[in-house]
């Protein structure tokens, strides 16, 4: 399949040709893969208050559609769904929208939500176009506050329509900001194996203010020492460890009335 890389700044647009669409019927299908828990995977709007948009939240999926809302009585069409988590893994995931009028099939990697859309309203009214990877800027609030998409998509069918083909033929003007590419970027990482007696010792930064450091872990052991750090001209050291399968940091200070800071978390 076509497979696109999406930068996290750029944003893929699919134009009407009529500058409108207005559909009673959708079925938009797309795979992605991600390190990142939050972005937005598509989204389209339109000037009557109807919009569409597939998003990741906290490493969730959340699909948001309003056919329709009346402002002055008491219609209110705004509709939200959440499913999966922890789908920043960068693993594949499969995501299906069906929808008929107001019934809705939301179907992640084979597990299917059905549910009926808020309000009274059939058509899904959108304008001009629906963008893939993000929202494109318009100086409204919401569209500054969401993350664009970083990661890889692939086989984008929006109605029939296959966007990734359309694409990589250069069918499609992507936004003048970031880069597309037609290759999924594996992020390269080297993982460490430790026993219980190995360490890993790297050399300190002389005349840093800061200290900073990350990393991921997996482990059974619901005890042991991560990463130890002296601090420079005696004043003191840092420690992360694993206590009762919780992460703690001990950071000591020698010149200082406030000596010990502990902080935990997790379980």
């Amino acid at each position: 399949a076509d497979v696109i890389n999406f930068d996290g700044h750029v944003v893929l647009p699919y134009r009407f040709r009529n500058k409108k669409m207005k559909t009673l019927k959708d079925v938009i299908a797309l795979k992605f893969k991600t390190t990142e828990s939050e972005g937005v995977i598509l989204h389209g709007e339109g000037q009557q208050g109807d919009y569409i948009t597939l998003e990741l939240k906290k490493a969730k999926l959340v699909f948001s559609l309003n056919l329709g809302s009346n402002q002055l009585g008491p219609i209110y069409g705004h509709t939200s769904v959440m499913t999966g988590s922890l789908l920043d893994d960068h693993h594949w995931h499969s995501v299906v929208i069906e929808r008929q009028g107001r019934s809705i099939n939301l179907t992640l990697d084979r597990s299917m939500q059905h549910f009926r859309t808020n309000g009274e309203f059939d058509y899904l009214d959108l304008d001009y176009e629906i963008t893939f990877g993000g929202i494109p800027f318009s100086g409204k609030p919401s569209s500054s506050s969401r993350k664009n998409f970083k990661g890889c998509m692939e086989s984008i069918n929006y109605n029939g329509i296959n966007i990734t083909d359309l694409a990589r033929r250069k069918k499609l003007e992507p936004s003048n900001v970031g880069n597309l590419s037609f290759s999924c970027v594996e992020p390269y990482t080297v993982p460490v194996f430790f026993n219980a007696t190995s360490y890993l010792e790297v050399p300190g930064r002389l005349n840093q203010d800061l200290f900073s450091v990350s990393f991921q872990f997996r482990t059974w052991n619901p005890n042991g020492l991560l990463l130890f750090s002296h601090f420079a001209d005696n004043l003191g050291n840092v420690e992360i460890d694993l206590t009762e399968s919780k992460v703690g940091v001990h950071i000591n200070v020698t010149q200082t009335k406030m000596s010990q800071i502990d902080i935990s978390s997790g379980q």
